[in-house]
């Protein structure tokens, strides 16, 4: 049985019909989970229209025939299910349940939180970066970074928290807080637990990542100081990126993921990606990606089109990134933004006529495409400032240089 996760009224009835359900061999999911939108396809609209009984023949109904289907599949439910398949009193039961579905965000309070307690849910992504961003004079630069980055992250954490709390019981909403993912969906108490078999090269593989990238940061960075500082800030950050967002979060996505919680790594292999497109969308930190679809792609795209959502999230995504680079260098405004706007048109060029007349999509062409457009104008976006007035002292004060900056 496929309903709206998204819905109060939606995911509280399915919760509390959850064990009867079970009972009969019937098991829930939300229709936002990918597998099902990758079954039954269409737009969300429609795929969101109403309840879904997806059968093991194959067979998909939908609002109200779904009820009397899942009716007939209960022995005491069957005169349910022969009243149902009365013409006049089936065509009453698909009316009434069209009007509540239309109508299932306000009913029993349910409107999608309500304006009045919306609020709540944005007010710590208002408030937390204003408060760091005050203390920033008493702050060194690469402190005031890491401050102000947990600061945005704990904000877009407790925001989409708490648009999924009610799918979320204690337990598994402080494992989703112990998680560095946006998405609450794999912890939502009705998604089912997929038995996912990790291997041990999986583990091994997270394991070298987060040993490599210690390496890097803490033997190899101090090598080349008092012949190129900013080389060894390049380094630095590199040593720290695969520390961080490819070993040791990996690692993190492994533990949850062998507790039956299909979270997906941050990082997808970015270096496999054969267009800029794959690359920002599935591979490249896919925490901030599921952010900027949901806030900022999803909503333009439906009133502006592809292209203005598209360049939009790219030019949101350069001002965050300024936020956190540029802020605290106090230097460098504007690059970062400027190194996202380029990403933006860099997806228009490899979908244009002429980006698939080149193969700028796909094979050995796209994947030099992606690394070239990414990594070539990357000084833009760590520049210069960022290295020296941030990087550098950082990592003079973690104990991976012993020069002076």
């Amino acid at each position: 049985m496929l309903y709206d996760g998204e819905c109060c009224l939606c995911a509280t009835t399915a919760r509390r019909f959850a064990g009867l359900l079970a009972a009969h061999d019937f098991r829930l999911a939300p229709l936002q989970a990918p597998w099902v939108r990758a079954r039954l396809g269409g737009d969300e609209a429609a795929l969101l229209r109403e309840m879904r009984l997806l059968t093991p023949e194959g067979y998909v109904f939908g609002g109200a025939e779904a009820l009397r289907q899942i009716a007939g599949r209960i022995w005491w439910a069957w005169p349910l299910y022969i009243l149902g398949s009365v013409p006049p009193l089936r065509a009453l039961l698909d009316k009434a349940y069209r009007r509540l579905a239309a109508r299932r965000n306000c009913v029993g309070g349910a409107c999608n939180l309500g304006p009045r307690r919306r609020w709540i849910g944005w007010m710590p992504l208002a408030v937390l970066p204003a408060i760091v961003v005050l203390l920033r004079p008493a702050l060194e630069p690469w402190v005031f970074m890491w401050t102000l980055a947990a600061a945005l992250f704990l904000g877009c954490k407790w925001q989409t928290w708490w648009t999924h709390r009610h799918q979320l019981t204690p337990a598994r909403s402080l494992a989703y807080w112990l998680w560095v993912g946006m998405d609450p969906q794999p912890f939502a108490k009705t998604d089912v637990k997929s038995g996912v078999i990790l291997t041990r090269t999986e583990w091994r593989a997270a394991l070298f990542k987060t040993i490599l990238g210690a390496i890097l940061l803490w033997q190899v960075t101090d090598a080349p100081i008092g012949v190129n500082n900013m080389l060894a800030g390049w380094v630095g950050m590199f040593g720290i990126i695969l520390l961080l967002h490819f070993g040791v979060f990996h690692l993190l996505a492994l533990f949850w993921r062998r507790r039956g919680f299909a979270v997906e790594p941050l990082m997808n292999a970015p270096l496999l990606a054969t267009s800029l497109g794959d690359f920002w969308g599935n591979r490249w930190n896919r925490g901030f990606h599921y952010l900027a679809y949901a806030w900022i792609f999803k909503p333009l795209v439906r009133r502006h089109g592809l292209v203005p959502a598209m360049l939009m999230t790219f030019l949101a995504s350069g001002l965050v990134h300024d936020l956190v680079i540029s802020l605290p260098a106090g230097a460098g405004y504007g690059l970062p933004t400027l190194y996202f706007v380029a990403q933006g048109f860099g997806v228009l060029l490899e979908r244009s006529r002429l980006g698939r007349r080149l193969g700028l999509g796909h094979g050995v062409v796209g994947w030099l495409f992606v690394f070239v457009f990414t990594a070539g104008p990357a000084f833009r976006l760590f520049h210069p400032p960022f290295v020296q007035n941030v990087i550098l002292p950082m990592l003079q004060a973690i104990g991976a240089t012993g020069g002076n900056p």
